[in-house]
């Protein structure tokens, strides 16, 4: 039978908790966050390059005295650039000449290493204090300035100020916008003398910077980022019972605003904003509930026996998607965001779970179970066809890049958790690890401007 939502509402009350020394750190506004004693992820790229359009990237000039800088910006661009599966770097040992100024590039030259695009740059010292850095991006073909721009950055900034200048010079030549400056959320474990220290973590696209935002005795999970990148929602099991947390990023003020009877869990914030939807038993039942974050008003989605679960918004905001067993296995359902009729939409495979969307509403990745275990698909909502991602045999909580070119999720390697990530065409595939520790429920930012 139908889900038939509730008309139904009741208030939820929030408990605001101070910052805990050791436990949250604070972070800054601007998300350039200084790197914690924490290993870094390491990201390594494992199929990609095949195919990928030549770009050289000089070494961009440093001002005299300034060897020191802790930052190589055009070796982070080209990372950047690298990871995306998109872009093939020219190695520095190739390159003849070493221009900083457009008056000093001879087209010829890069034409016959067969480059199609040339960026240049230089660091100066800024009047103002800082660094100022400015990058030429160039056609070498077409013999056209495709970009330019000068910005300007403290030493500790340098590396995001690359990253800005890597997703400026992607979206010139794809049309589509960069995500060097995105963040990537997730859930570490580390086992120490019998003892386990579970962290939620978060750390910049390329692995680096990573800060730890809860560190807990108790299992940490579900791990959803706010669409202005300011807060993570989360689960905690703290004192033995679930709840669900608020927490922002800059203060690392929390509040707890779901700690039900029962399961409180999946928590998915609506595209403006301003609800978050999550799984609550508080009626003897798992269902889809969403909640007001400004009225605090709650009010139940799905209303059915069977069990309701991992709630996904439409990026227009209209429907839900969520994994339901009431069809005798678990399947991907859709429903109004407002209550009614839900819709199955997963047929292909017996288990289908942990759906959501990709940014342009065409398609929706999901966990499926196959022959060889659980691996990431890709279902095309316009043809039904489902497009297996990943390779693993236990592979979980896939998430899109913020620009839908790739997907993050995690799964296992020698025994341990790490992540991955692939383009949505297969054709690039990336692990990331964090030395012996393990790696889960990752979660990837929205684009941060």
């Amino acid at each position: 039978m139908p889900a038939v939502a509730h008309k139904t509402c009741c208030m939820i009350k929030a408990t605001s908790e101070p910052m805990k020394p050791l436990s949250v750190l604070s972070l800054s506004l601007l998300l350039i966050w200084q790197a914690g004693a924490q290993a870094h992820l390491t990201i390594e790229i494992t199929d990609g390059t095949e195919g990928a359009q030549p770009i050289a990237i000089v070494p961009f000039a440093r001002p005299e005295g300034c060897g020191g800088l802790s930052e190589d910006v055009a070796a982070v661009i080209a990372a950047d650039l690298a990871r995306t599966g998109r872009f093939r770097s020219m190695p520095r040992r190739d390159m003849v000449v070493i221009p900083h100024t457009a008056e000093e590039v001879d087209l010829r030259d890069w034409r016959l290493a067969a480059m199609d695009n040339l960026v240049i740059g230089k660091v100066e010292r800024s009047a103002v204090g800082g660094y100022d850095v400015s990058f030429v991006l160039l056609d070498v073909f077409r013999g056209k300035q495709l970009a330019a721009r000068t910005f300007t950055s403290r030493a500790s900034e340098l590396r995001y100020t690359a990253h800005r200048i890597a997703d400026l010079i992607y979206e010139r030549l794809t049309g589509s916008p960069g995500v060097a400056v995105t963040r990537i959320a997730y859930v570490t474990s580390d086992r120490n003398r019998g003892s386990q220290r579970v962290k939620l973590e978060v750390a910049d696209a390329d692995g680096h910077n990573p800060q730890t935002i809860v560190s807990s005795r108790d299992p940490i999970m579900s791990p959803a980022w706010s669409p202005n990148g300011r807060q993570l929602a989360y689960v905690s099991f703290e004192n033995r019972r679930t709840a669900i947390y608020l927490q922002e990023l800059a203060t690392g003020r929390r509040e707890r605003i779901a700690s039900f009877r029962g399961i409180n869990g999946s928590p998915a914030w609506s595209p403006d904003g301003r609800s978050l939807a999550m799984t609550l038993s508080k009626g003897g039942n798992p269902d889809i509930y969403v909640l007001d974050l400004v009225s605090r008003n709650l009010r139940q989605v799905t209303d059915h026996f069977a069990i309701d679960t991992e709630p996904a918004w439409s990026p227009d905001g209209s429907h839900i998607i969520f994994t339901s067993d009431r069809g005798g296995n678990p399947q991907i359902y859709r429903i109004p965001a407002t209550g009614g009729a839900a819709t199955r939409i997963t047929f292909e495979n017996d288990y289908n779970g942990r759906a959501s969307y990709a940014p342009d509403g065409r398609s929706i990745l999901c966990v499926t179970r196959t022959d060889s275990g659980f691996r990431i698909g890709l279902l095309d909502l316009n043809t039904g066809t489902m497009r297996l991602l990943s390779n693993g045999g236990l592979d979980e909580s896939p998430g899109f890049a913020p620009n839908g070119t790739m997907v993050i999720y995690a799964t296992h390697q020698g025994g341990r958790g790490i992540l991955a990530a692939v383009s949505v065409d297969g054709a690039v595939r990336q692990r990331l690890s964090q030395g012996m520790n393990g790696v889960r429920e990752p979660a990837w930012s929205p684009l941060l401007r």
